[in-house]
């Protein structure tokens, strides 16, 4: 079986949309370049200016090949849904008309929709792709985003709960074998959960199979991650969730292509800021493979560890010294006091000749 890659999927994907994105119902027209503008909020904020360049230059020698998605707004503008990237291009190109083709969306379908179509990009990072993600989990569940990450946990768990109750093997699509993760685990429809098992929004209305009530929330997750065919939910919520836990210079790298994510949760190891964003500017200067970037974190632990392993750090030992000193009860022999007047007359000719 062919692995599924982004390029290969349609832009229609299998994801129930109100709305068609392949055949189009209105033929492309041509429409004024004033005339369109950007969405206020958009999936993608970042655009790599390599590749957009490329674009402009394909589009200045070869026009724009595929239309634009637009929907009307208020003011008679019209505003992208899908072909940001184009829109830009034909802005550098100074150009005065582009094929656009017309749909009339309301604000959360066209939301979707660009999700969708930035999803399904070759090009889109990590972080972004992340994010889209957890933003469509959002839209099709009905939760803010931030519900969804904990969401996801608690369905791994109310899964891991019904396996360790049944005495049954976990049954699984078939996958390639380079399509799969480790932890990657798919669950036929036909399985049965234990019904005592707490469920998420289930209520007596709920579908069932068989007996067993099916979560509705999870019949939505997984019908996502199916539509976009990328991962498995329970790949993306053990590999992709911890993702947006790293610092933000380190996410930055990752919006902008410059770093790969191993190499990211690397670097982010470093605790102290000023050092890893100088760290992380060399690993991308230079290069650095993943094996270089582990052995030189390394050697910087190993050398930050140093002066505490051998006591060299002296105004923490003399700190310590005098505090014990205090309390000691050495005042009291008259050999060991001695020794201090001579160290004391030592530590003032030292401080006199300062």
């Amino acid at each position: 079986m062919r692995r599924t890659t982004k390029a290969s999927l349609p832009l229609k994907s299998k994801i129930e949309v109100p709305w068609d994105t392949t055949g189009v119902s209105s033929a492309p027209q041509s429409m004024p370049l004033d005339q369109i503008v950007l969405p206020a909020t958009q999936p993608r904020r970042y655009f790599d200016p390599e590749a957009l360049k490329q674009l402009t230059e394909s589009i200045k020698q070869h026009g724009i090949l595929q239309p634009l998605l637009v929907r009307p707004v208020d003011g008679g503008k019209h505003e992208v849904v899908a072909g940001e990237r184009r829109y830009r291009a034909a802005q550098e190109n100074e150009l005065k008309e582009v094929p656009v083709v017309i749909r009339e969306l309301d604000d959360n379908a066209a939301f979707q929709l660009a999700l969708i179509e930035n999803l399904l990009r070759e090009d889109l990072n990590p972080v972004e792709e992340t994010e889209g993600i957890l933003q469509l989990l959002s839209l099709k569940l009905g939760r803010s985003v931030e519900e969804i990450p904990p969401l996801l946990r608690r369905l791994q768990h109310e899964r891991k709960e019904a396996a360790n109750s049944s005495n049954n093997v976990i049954g699984k699509t078939e996958l390639d074998s380079d399509d799969a993760e480790p932890d990657d685990i798919v669950i036929d429809e036909n399985d049965n959960l234990d019904s005592s098992n707490n469920v998420i929004g289930k209520d007596e209305s709920d579908e069932t199979h068989g007996s067993t009530p099916v979560n509705p929330d999870l019949k939505i997750v997984e019908e996502v991650f199916l539509g976009l065919g990328l991962m498995t939910w329970e790949s993306f919520a053990n590999n992709r969730l911890p993702l947006l836990n790293l610092p933000e210079d380190i996410l930055d790298a990752l919006r902008e292509g410059t770093l790969e994510y191993t190499k990211a949760r690397a670097i982010a190891q470093i605790p102290k800021l000023n050092e890893r964003v100088e760290f992380l500017e060399q690993a991308i200067a230079l290069n650095w493979s993943l094996s270089e970037i582990r052995q030189r974190i390394s050697e910087k632990k190993a050398a930050a560890s140093t002066p505490n392993t051998e006591s060299n750090n002296y105004k923490e030992r003399f700190t310590a010294a005098t505090t014990k000193l205090r309390k000691s009860r050495i005042w009291s022999d008259p050999k060991k006091r001695k020794q201090i007047e001579k160290l004391l007359a030592q530590l003032e000719t030292l401080t006199n000749v300062e």
